[in-house]
């Protein structure tokens, strides 16, 4: 079969409840916005994990079928920097599932349009934009974790790490993976909540040390995990999503969440103020902070915005929320530019090539 054979087969695998938007799959996909017999199509930017996206088109679906959700997926950083540079010809009405301080960028940059959502007062007040003039809304939170392969431990007499400090040890040169901050939510979760925690000057001494024993750097932030979990590192900077998951299928990982504190990043929602079908965008933002919405975020997600609605997640480790940092989202979004900048000019080299 030829390599777009195997591509466009794909394309309509994914594309069962949802449209998956890829490179290479446009083509094959409906045309975006307009309504056809009905059925208006809004085009949805996210980070999500890929494996979550058709359970949420098909919750979603079963309540509003008049409404088809074509997604555009990358991870956090790509969809950021999709989104800034579309600014001038935006292709988005809604962004579902991205990093609370890319969309705090974008409030800045006045791309989102003010909406508050129906029963957004029902929801804890950290997922909430409580601004005059909100924009945005939050959906679950994910917290940074280490993956610690405790087979490859063994091959290469490792101990298992309880810090963050740990990592900068000699015993973990090369063994130690994390993600490009740039490409990564997870990545700049990881360096702007060590910046919080550790103070500016000795925050970029730590990465500096760190980056002694980094491998390498990827440009997502699950795969560090992943490769921690099929062998390819013993350690694998990551988060706890991924991690739990990977438990759950066997891998021999252990996750360690670091006795200084965790970053933790909130995934939310906001519609973009140049879309042309603002009720349907509408009508997704009011369903995505609904009870049965956080219920499908809980079944990865250990912290979701609606109060009472978390049961405990199976692999995650107990104290994670206890563990999560006062996590300055305004300070991290505005200096998000400047981070990255100084980030790339030092630890770049070992960056995965992009694809």
């Amino acid at each position: 079969m030829s390599m777009s054979s195997n591509l466009k087969t794909l394309c309509a695998a994914v594309a069962a409840s949802s449209t998956l938007l890829l490179a290479g799959c446009g083509n094959d996909t409906a045309e975006l916005g307009g309504s056809e017999n009905g059925i208006t199509e809004l085009t949805v930017y996210t980070a999500l994990e890929a494996d979550l996206l058709k359970s949420y088109s098909e919750a979603f679906s079963e309540d509003h079928p008049n409404i088809k959700i074509n997604w555009v997926r990358d991870s956090t950083g790509t969809i950021t920097a999709k989104l800034l540079a579309e600014k001038e010809n935006p292709q988005a009405d809604v962004i579902w599932g991205l990093a609370g301080t890319s969309l705090l960028k974008m409030k800045s940059e006045d791309m989102l349009a003010t909406y508050a959502p129906e029963n957004v007062e029902k929801l804890d007040s950290k997922f909430r934009d409580n601004s005059k003039d909100p924009s945005w809304v939050g959906m679950d939170a994910w917290v940074a974790a280490i993956c610690f392969n405790t087979e490859e431990a063994k091959k290469f007499n490792l101990s298992k790490p309880t810090s963050w400090q740990d990592l900068t040890k000699p015993e973990y040169k090369g063994h130690v993976i994390m993600p490009n901050p740039n490409s990564s939510g997870t990545g700049y979760l990881d360096v702007s909540s060590w910046l919080q925690t550790f103070g500016d000057d000795k925050g970029w001494d730590y990465m500096d040390n760190l980056h002694t024993n980094i491998s390498r750097y990827t440009h997502s932030g699950s795969k560090p995990c992943k490769l921690a979990a099929s062998g390819e590192t013993a350690i694998g900077i990551s988060f706890a999503y991924p991690g739990a998951k990977l438990i759950g299928k066997g891998a021999p990982l252990d996750l360690v969440i670091p006795s200084e504190g965790v970053g933790w990043e909130i995934e939310a929602t906001a519609i973009l103020n140049t879309t042309d079908k603002m009720d349907a965008a509408k009508t997704l933002v009011d369903w995505s902070i609904t009870p049965k919405a956080n219920k499908l975020y809980n079944q990865g997600y250990a912290v979701v915005a609606y109060p009472g609605i978390a049961q405990p997640v199976e692999h995650f480790p107990a104290e994670v929320t206890e563990k999560m940092i006062k996590n300055d989202f305004e300070w991290a979004a505005k200096n998000r530019d400047e981070i990255l900048s100084e980030w790339q000019k030092r630890y770049d080299g070992k960056s995965d090539p992009k694809s």
